[in-house]
């Protein structure tokens, strides 16, 4: 139960993760924040966010399974993660918006 739920986290920071990354470049933020300015810090909060959530996932993913397993897990959730931001971004790109609660609008 415990493996399931670290594996569970994994993924969620996976897709926080990818979410965040997507969220740093200009053309994601504009389809979730519209006109809503963004700084250079912002961006560099985002990126460094993103992939401090991404080496979470590993990290967790690690704790569950031996290394071979992990690494193929974490790149599995990645996978699954990009597809859901990309999809989210599709559909409802607003729903984004949470990630960045703080930034104002």
């Amino acid at each position: 139960m415990r493996d399931g739920l670290m594996l569970l986290a994994a993924l969620v920071a996976c897709l926080i993760g990818m979410g965040w990354l997507a969220l740093s470049l200009e053309a994601h933020w504009q389809q979730v924040r519209g006109t809503a300015s963004r700084s250079a810090v912002l961006v560099r909060s985002l990126r460094c966010l993103g992939a401090a959530a991404l080496a979470c996932a590993l990290a967790l993913c690690l704790r569950v399974d031996a290394a071979s397993i992990a690494v193929l897990v974490w790149l599995m959730g990645l996978a699954a993660a990009a597809l859901a931001v990309a999809l989210t971004l599709s559909w409802r790109a607003r729903a984004l918006g949470v990630l960045v609660f703080w930034a104002g609008r």
